[in-house]
């Protein structure tokens, strides 16, 4: 279990980084060129809205895609048995729509890209599980795996899981365990308001929220549950005014993106003072949005962050602020880069790129950095992997050594979660090929 250090001094905590990035010096090794054997690329397709509301998002995820894809390369490649092939990662504009992703989902099968990636949505995932089940029976000779680092809606992974899909993201019913451990102890919490966006995601995140307060704090009231349209709404103060009047002690959200940014500033301004328990507070300028209204009263949970601790965990930081140095672009998601990661191994170790059999590979991989282990969970491919539950802190506080996207405020651990400690039952029944 990896938690955040209070009581090391600067200079230990220069040594210790150090010592870490030497550990690390050949992994992100980002500007050494490789030389490959072999010719083709292995391509990877990332279905993401790059443009419309959501158009940040997707790109901190072509970002940390990218930054996988460079240490990847940097290190050789994939070694595949006719040699060494570097990955190329090819970005397709989904602009957030389920439909348009289709599109694009049959832009990279025309293309014969076997790998897509995609996560910002449960919806677009959902949509494109069900046509890669019918694409991959349909053209056996043509098959494609889909990789999801975001998309969090549980019945990916269990009643609507698919042997082509692949997450490695803790799903919404994970994350919410997690935070509902925090909640459990929040003695000032009596009356508790849902607000999410409205579609699958956000009525999972609602559904999994009654029912965690309702078997580990039953005597905490819901004062409102309310869902609003993704992307659409620019002024959240009416839904701040709500929860102000429903008196809530805390809001309970999965809001993402600019949807999430927007409500917490709305309740800046508002001045309103409940705590906010999130899936993503942590994420996409939403510390600067709150400023030191968000200190000590906004809680996120995530599988890693920069204050998590360690000296290979600072490396990995390290590595990442130096290959996107600009304040805006800092926001790395351990994760994503790792999925990378996974998947050259993955290949690596079937010695081809054939998605069948890579994902039959992929299926029973497990792999550690040092600092973070992951295991594919071959039952329904949803990773395991360490969870973090965070709260909303200044710079320079104990604990708190980074802060997000040059604001001045950061996260530090308040509960740090083991990857056996995060595993929860699935009801998947997966068909193979």
């Amino acid at each position: 279990m990896i938690r955040a250090t209070q009581t090391d001094t600067m200079g230990q905590q220069m040594q210790a980084w150090k010592r870490g990035a030497l550990a690390l010096s050949a992994w992100w090794t980002l500007a050494a060129p490789a030389a490959f054997a072999a010719g083709e690329p292995v391509r990877v397709a990332l279905i993401e809205g790059m443009s419309g509301p959501f158009a940040n998002a997707g790109a901190a995820v072509e970002r940390n895609l990218r930054f996988g894809v460079d240490a990847v390369n940097a290190a050789g490649g994939v070694k595949l048995r006719d040699g060494a092939h570097p990955l190329e990662l090819v970005v397709l504009d989904s602009k957030g729509s389920p439909e348009e992703a289709l599109v694009q989902l049959r832009v990279a099968a025309d293309r014969h890209i076997g790998f897509v990636a995609q996560g910002n949505s449960s919806a677009v995932a959902a949509a494109l599980v069900a046509a890669l089940d019918k694409q991959n029976a349909r053209n056996p000779d043509d098959r494609i795996v889909f990789l999801n680092y975001s998309a969090d809606d549980p019945a990916l992974t269990n009643a609507r899981c698919s042997f082509w899909h692949f997450r490695f993201d803790a799903h919404a019913g994970m994350r919410m365990a997690a935070l509902a451990d925090v909640m459990a102890r929040d003695r000032a919490l009596h009356k508790v308001y849902l607000l999410n966006q409205d579609y699958s995601f956000g009525h999972d995140v609602s559904t999994l929220a009654r029912d965690a307060l309702a078997q580990r704090r039953p005597d905490v009231a819901v004062v409102g549950d309310e869902f609003h349209p993704i992307g659409r709404i620019k002024d959240f103060s009416p839904y701040v005014a709500k929860i102000r009047a429903s008196g809530a002690d805390a809001v309970v959200t999965g809001n993402w993106g600019n949807d999430l940014t927007l409500l917490v500033k709305a309740a800046r301004e508002q001045g309103l003072n409940t705590k906010f328990y999130t899936f993503y507070g942590n994420s996409l300028g939403a510390p600067a949005a709150l400023g030191d209204a968000g200190v000590g009263r906004v809680v996120a949970v995530a599988d890693w962050h920069p204050n998590a601790g360690g000296a290979k965990s600072d490396a990995f930081y390290h590595a990442f602020r130096t290959r996107f140095p600009a304040a805006q672009d800092d926001y790395p998601v351990l994760r994503m880069s790792e999925m990378i990661e996974m998947l050259a191994a993955a290949m690596t170790k079937a010695g081809t790129a054939d998605p069948a059999t890579v994902a039959k590979a992929l299926e029973v991989l497990s792999y550690d950095d040092g600092f973070h282990p992951m295991r594919m969970r071959a039952r329904d491919h949803q990773v395991i992997q360490p969870l973090y539950v965070m709260e909303m802190d200044k710079a320079g506080t104990p604990g708190v050594r980074f802060d997000n996207e040059g604001s001045g405020y950061g996260f530090r651990t308040v509960l740090a979660l083991a990857p056996q400690q995060t595993e929860l039952p699935s009801t998947c029944s997966m068909t193979r090929p």
